[in-house]
């Protein structure tokens, strides 16, 4: 089951594991439902900052990935 929604970055915080990279990004949805999900670099825009809107991508009810809308 795949999918995509409309959100607004609320959160983004970039971090590391044995230097490789990851970002915890919430986001929150028009109907005021927050999600967070652990992404690598490759699913997540450069830069993203909280505030922006982006379209987020759902496989199986997760987030698999987020692009700028």
């Amino acid at each position: 089951m795949l999918g995509e929604r409309d959100a607004v970055v609320v959160e983004v915080k970039p971090w590391d594991v044995h230097g490789v990279g990851y970002v915890d990004v919430t986001v929150v949805y028009p109907d005021r439902m927050l999600e967070t999900a652990r992404l690598g670099p490759e699913s997540v825009p450069e830069d993203l900052q909280a505030g922006e809107r982006v379209m987020v991508t759902k496989a199986v009810n997760m987030i698999v990935g987020i692009r700028r809308a």
